[in-house]
């Protein structure tokens, strides 16, 4: 589940609050050891998980989007809470071919969703039987394991080959013994470009042509010293962005699978850091933060070449400049990486965990995800999709008519596995942070330093 425009905004803000949910669930998941012996389910039998509508026991607090389907005295009644996703019609079908079962979906927006569901466990009661948590999230919950419900206890085994397998190890436990959740959607990284900035440039504008062309980020830092000498443009409108692609195309990031630092010794991220520095330095980009009102209209006034973004930035794209005819799609130069994508967890208070899972199994399968791409948009994790004739023959008049549902798959199956670590969110604030702060003239090598101090005093409190 992609919440288009509430992502990466956010991860400016929940810094702190990522550190203190860290900390919080660390002690939670000790407590829960200590008290297994008084209390096995760690339930407050006053208020039973998994029958109420909304974990602070109001309907409409932080603005959620509270609807029930299925009849109204239910042998089974659960309760699932969403964000930045739509899966009513459904929800609707399964519920019609299963009378005995209602389902409950709390919406609510990123934020507010997890920190509900942090409350709610952390409170011992008020859970719901099925619980979504993002990407840039569930290597935090990770550190409550005894909070969730192992899903490979409820037989997930027998689904975990059609998902993709970096997607499934994401979900999973480092020792792969313990199953939090079943992926949903995801979000494989490409190149969209201007092909009317390219052709003003001198270069090529055809998909295959521009693929050719750009095959590595020594390739696109050649096109962006043309187009700037060309054009006067930049070949990005963001520092943010292109760190992310670079970064994201390293198994090794910030942290071990011991959750050690290893910021200084990862030297494809220190790469990535002084690589867009370097383009900073030379013009080749420009700042303009994401989901503000001039990254938005910068979409559709043509002043700057690419956007390096995931699947789903294919409709902001088009929210934000509807009349373009310009945009074209091609594959990221040196590989694709992931940005968005949810995990479905059953959290341990819930009342009815295999009637949970038996749903998550249907909705979350292979047909239901193609027909949540052919209806929402929600790109799919599971591959056998991506054969399929209805999603092979899927074009994009908006992106010149290209196949886009071959090219994102293409993204996917290029995508490595990951180990983020709890507190991933606040190194990456600090290196985004130092960017920007090169981008307003301090010297890189002082700013990468600056960095690495500021990382280490904050995941050390």
């Amino acid at each position: 589940m992609i919440p288009y425009r509430s992502i990466e905004k956010q991860t400016f803000l929940k810094g702190e609050m990522i550190m203190r949910r860290t900390h919080v669930l660390s002690i939670l998941l000790i407590g829960t050891i200590g008290l297994a012996g008084c209390n096995g389910n760690l339930q407050n039998n006053e208020h039973p998980a998994g029958n109420q509508t909304n974990g602070n026991g109001s309907d409409n607090e932080n603005g959620s989007d509270l609807e029930t389907f299925g009849d109204s005295d239910p042998e089974v009644e659960l309760s699932f809470w969403l964000f930045g996703a739509n899966y009513d019609s459904l929800v609707e079908e399964y519920v019609e071919e299963n009378p005995n079962i209602a389902i409950n979906i709390q919406q609510i927006d990123m934020g507010d969703h997890h920190n509900n569901l942090f409350t709610s466990l952390s409170a011992g009661s008020g859970a719901p039987d099925m619980a979504a948590i993002e990407v840039s999230e569930i290597d935090t919950y990770k550190t409550a394991e005894d909070q969730f419900v192992n899903l490979y206890d409820l037989g997930a085994e027998e689904i975990e080959d059609d998902y993709l397998n970096w997607v499934w190890d994401i979900g999973t436990s480092v020792d792969g013994d313990f199953l939090f959740g079943i992926p949903t959607d995801i979000g494989p990284t490409v190149m969209y470009y201007r092909a009317d900035v390219f052709e003003e440039a001198g270069l090529p504008t055809e998909p295959e042509e521009v693929e050719e062309l750009i095959q590595t980020w020594e390739d696109y830092g050649e096109a962006a010293e043309q187009i700037l000498e060309e054009t006067g443009k930049p070949i990005s409108d963001n520092p943010e962005m292109v760190y992310n692609a670079k970064r994201d195309q390293s198994p090794e990031q910030y942290f071990n699978e011991n959750d050690e630092l290893i910021i200084d010794e990862a030297p494809y991220v220190k790469d990535a850091f002084y690589d867009t520095a370097e383009w900073i330095e030379k013009d080749y980009i420009i700042n303009h933060g994401m989901w503000s009102p001039e990254w938005g209209s910068a979409m559709s006034d043509g002043s700057y070449a690419t956007l390096l973004g995931p699947a789903w930035m294919r409709d902001t794209i088009k929210d934000n400049a509807p009349d373009e005819t310009n945009w074209r799609i091609a594959q990221m130069p040196g590989g694709a990486g992931n940005w968005g994508g949810s995990w479905v967890t059953i959290p341990e208070q819930s009342d009815h965990p295999e009637e949970a899972y038996e749903f998550l199994k249907w909705l979350l399968a292979p047909e239901q995800q193609m027909r949540s791409f052919e209806e929402r948009g929600m790109f799919p994790s599971t591959p056998d999709v991506y054969e399929k004739e209805a999603f092979v023959t899927i074009t994009d008049d908006y992106y010149g008519g290209q196949n886009v549902g071959e090219i994102f798959a293409e993204a996917a199956l290029d995508v490595q596995h990951v180990h983020k670590g709890a507190q991933y969110g606040d190194v990456n604030a600090e290196i985004v942070s130092g960017l920007d702060n090169v981008y307003d003239g301090t010297d890189p090598d002082e700013e990468w330093e600056d960095i690495l101090n500021r990382v280490d005093q904050r995941i050390s409190r």
